[in-house]
């Protein structure tokens, strides 16, 4: 299957700096923020939620692509968490909000591999309709401040932000070559959030503040989850970089490369010392990740990939015939990578 990426569109959030007084305001642990190096965030602007995003990003990749809304085949949404509503498709919103009224929506929620998996989940659907000619790959993030805090829900500053890719079948640019995902569900409940599904519903008389509401920052959890075991979490710790070696290996060797070959890995925007960890366990020197991206920029969510692949084209540090590696890991747990030739 043959498809490549015709154009990138984004929407991002204001760029905020990481100051002391902008910690404070998350009430998140100075030190400990200080210590993952991100430099700024993104924060949208009130009022502009996960959907309004992802529909300027398709919008503006559409524009750079000069195709139309119409010619859209395929529409796929990528999140990590939270859209604006329960019970509803946010993909289908933005199907229909861009006017592709002759594209199928899917909508892809598996954390922060979600935008990276998108690229297979098209490959499949290019598959078995071979008329589809166009689709759109887009990932957002946007914090709700309820639920999330952007200092302390993750070991990441998070930022608000959305990216879509034009793709087209045949298209020699940005070729997609494969996309390769591990899966291990028994870490399932790691980032989990415990009220507001079945199992508690949100029940305002029973939820002390907001506490209850917030995901909790999961580093809280892994004790808790590994029952205090060392040797468990050690086992947990070590499949970060692990199993991130494991499925590059796997996609170079379903395409015949090597990783050697691999010019740039577009690594999701983690901070600076679990980059120098996935690096180490990739063999590269961290400047072959894009982690001085990713400590300008915070944390999008599943749109760091796309939004790294935008920044590299635009500023000339990728060549016609590069190899790419877009890598990533997400609650789950999963650890997955998709391989395109530029």
């Amino acid at each position: 299957m043959s498809f490549g990426i015709v154009a990138i569109g984004e929407s991002l959030g204001e760029p905020v700096e990481v100051t002391d007084a902008v910690i404070a305001q998350y009430a998140a642990s100075e030190e400990t923020v200080r210590s993952w190096g991100y430099r700024r965030f993104h924060r949208a602007e009130d009022g502009a939620l996960l959907t309004d995003l992802a529909v300027r990003a398709c919008e503006e990749a559409l524009r750079a692509s000069s195709v139309d809304a119409a010619e859209v085949d395929l529409v796929v949404l990528a999140i990590a968490d939270f859209a604006e509503y329960l019970c509803w498709d946010a993909a289908a919103a933005v199907q229909g909000r861009i006017g592709a009224v002759n594209a199928e929506a899917m909508l892809i929620n598996q954390a922060c591999s979600s935008g990276t998996v998108a690229f297979d989940a098209v490959a499949g659907r290019f598959a078995t309709h071979p008329d589809y000619r166009h689709a759109l790959i887009v990932s957002a993030n946007r914090v709700c401040d309820t639920y999330q805090n952007r200092m302390d829900s993750t070991t990441t500053v998070l930022s608000d932000g959305a990216a879509a890719a034009l793709v087209r079948r045949g298209h020699e640019r940005g070729r997609w070559l494969a996309t390769e995902t591990i899966t291990d569900g028994q870490y399932a409940d790691f980032f989990r959030m415990d009220v507001g599904g079945a199992a508690r519903p949100f029940d305002p008389s029973t939820v002390a503040g907001r506490d209850g509401l917030r995901v909790r920052n999961p580093l809280d959890r892994l004790g808790e989850l590994c029952d205090n075991d060392a040797r468990r979490m050690l086992a947990f710790v070590r499949k970060f970089g692990g199993n991130m070696r494991i499925a590059v290996d796997r996609a170079c060797a379903r395409t015949g490369t090597d990783i050697s070959e691999i010019k740039r890995f577009i690594h999701l925007n983690d901070n600076q010392k679990a980059a120098a960890d996935i690096a180490r366990a990739l063999g590269v020197p961290l400047a072959q990740l894009t982690n001085d991206l990713a400590l300008e920029n915070g944390h999008f969510g599943t749109a760091d990939q796309l939004v790294g692949l935008r920044r590299l084209l635009r500023d000339g540090e990728l060549q016609d015939g590069d190899l790419v590696a877009l890598t990533t890991l997400g609650s789950g747990m999963h650890w997955a990578v998709t391989l395109l030739r530029v």
